[in-house]
């Protein structure tokens, strides 16, 4: 749950860097909205990581994004589903280590609540269409009450490991 709540503090921080253009003050807006929330300090390092990760990315996730959203050009998107759109690309691109199927179902969660189920259905089409061209296709199953992913595969853009 704690790391759906990092997920969280990234979008909403991703949100304001982008309608406030400045990029300068991410520490500052995290470690308010670590302690607005209560984030445990464990999991303040993974929202840094996805929000420094996603921003230092973004020309190359916009162009993935543009790649496969047919008909919906970046500026017409709405501001939430654009920003979740580009740190879920992040987690499945360049962080091996997250199960694409657990970025999916995070950003599919992070969409009802934010947005709206449409957006959670456009959100799902496009992340689908990531998770297969960088082979993170997988399944969920409960174990003990924890996610697992179950894939043969891993690494950036499906490189074997």
């Amino acid at each position: 749950m704690s790391r759906r709540m990092a997920r969280e503090i990234a979008l909403q921080i991703l949100f304001q860097v982008e309608v406030n253009k400045d990029a300068d003050q991410i520490e500052a807006a995290l470690a308010c909205w670590a302690e607005e929330f209560s984030l445990p300090k464990t999991y303040v390092p993974f929202a840094r990581e996805i929000i420094e990760g996603t921003l230092e990315n973004q020309e190359e996730i916009d162009q993935k994004i543009s790649a496969l959203a047919d008909g919906w050009p970046l500026g017409r998107m709405p501001n939430v589903d654009r920003n979740l759109l580009r740190l879920a690309a992040y987690e499945i691109f360049y962080c091996p280590n997250i199960p694409g199927a657990v970025t999916l179902n995070e950003a599919i969660e992070l969409a009802k609540r934010f947005s709206g189920a449409d957006s959670a259905k456009f959100i799902n089409g496009i992340l689908d269409k990531f998770m297969a061209s960088a082979g993170k296709r997988e399944t969920l199953s409960r174990d003990g009450g924890e996610e697992k992913a179950k894939t043969g595969r891993s690494g950036p853009l499906g490189a074997e490991s």
